[in-house]
C-alpha cells in the first residue's frame, strides 16, 4: 500500500513548511522524477516518507504513522521477541557465540552501540515469518489482506514483503507492528525502538543445545542454497561449452 499524494502532500507542509518539492527532493535524496511519477499516480510509495521523514529529522516510523492506513505504528512499541531478533541475526554471529562457548574463541565483540544492532546485512522476511507462525498464520494474513494464499507464498518465496503486509503479518501474529518494517529493511532496528543488546540478550537466553541446532538449520538452508548455485553454474557452463 502506498500513502494517497493529498495526504503526502498536506504532510509535507507540516513537516518542512514552505518547501518546494524541489527542496524536499533534494533535501531527502529522492530523485525528483520519482516523486513527480508518484504524485501524478496519486500515491506516494512508503520509502519516499521514509526517505523524507528521515532528512529533516523525523523518526521514519512515525513519519509513516501520520497517515491513516499506519496510524497503529506509533502506539506499538512492543519490544522484539527471542525468535523475531534471531530470525535476523546473521549466521556467522551464531557460528561466533558457539564457537565462544565451546572455548574455541575467547571473548565476544564489545556491545554495540545504539544504532549499530548487528543484524543481517539482507533482510531475512521468511525467517521472520516462519519465528513467528503458528502454523496458520499464512492463512490468516491472506484472509485479512484479501489475497490469494499463492501470491502472499510468491511474496515470502522472494524473501520480501509489502510494507503493508509485513505490518499485517505483525498484527495477525501478535507482535509488535514495527518489527515487519525492520525486517523488510525499510527502517532500522534502532529507528523501531529495538533495543541495541537484542541480539546478545537473545543469544544469552538460548541453551547450548538450542543455540547448536538453530546454528545447523541455518548451515543446512545454506548448505542447500549453495548446492543450487553450484548446480545452476555448472549448467550454465554447459550450455555456453556447447553453443561454442
Amino acid at each position: 500500500m502506498s500513502v494517497s499524494a493529498i495526504a503526502f502532500q498536506r504532510w509535507i507542509s507540516q513537516l518542512a513548511p514552505g518547501s518546494s518539492t524541489a527542496d524536499v527532493c533534494r533535501q531527502s535524496g529522492v530523485k525528483r522524477s520519482t516523486l513527480a511519477q508518484q504524485l501524478v499516480r496519486g500515491k506516494v510509495a512508503e520509502t519516499t516518507v521514509v526517505a523524507v521523514a528521515r532528512a529533516y529529522g523525523r523518526n521514519p516510523v512515525l513519519g509513516l504513522a501520520d497517515f491513516d492506513q499506519y496510524r497503529e505504528l506509533a502506539a506499538s512499541v512492543a519490544p522484539p521477541t527471542d525468535a523475531e531478533v534471531l530470525s535476523q541475526t546473521p549466521t556467522a554471529r551464531l557460528l561466533q557465540e558457539l564457537l565462544v562457548r565451546v572455548g574455541a574463541q575467547p571473548s565476544v565483540p564489545a556491545p554495540p552501540q545504539p544504532g549499530e544492532l548487528p543484524l543481517g546485512e539482507q533482510p531475512a522476511v521468511r525467517q521472520w515469518v516462519e519465528a513467528i507462525d503458528d502454523g496458520e498464520l499464512r492463512h490468516r494474513v491472506s484472509l485479512a489482506a484479501g489475497i490469494a494464499p499463492q501470491n502472499y507464498s510468491a511474496q515470502l518465496s522472494a524473501n520480501r514483503l509489502t510494507p503493508e503486509l509485513a505490518v499485517r503479518t505483525a498484527r495477525e501474529a501478535g507482535v509488535g507492528l514495527r518489527n515487519g518494517l525492520v525486517v523488510t529493511g525499510l527502517v532500522t532496528a534502532d529507528e523501531a525502538g529495538w533495543p541495541p543488546s537484542a541480539v546478545q540478550d537473545a543469544l544469552g537466553r538460548l541453551s547450548d543445545a538450542e543455540l547448536t541446532l538453530l546454528a545447523s538449520e541455518r548451515l543446512a538452508v545454506l548448505g542447500r542454497s549453495l548446492k543450487r548455485q553450484e548446480h545452476d553454474e555448472r549448467a550454465s557452463r554447459r550450455a555456453w561449452d556447447h553453443l561454442a
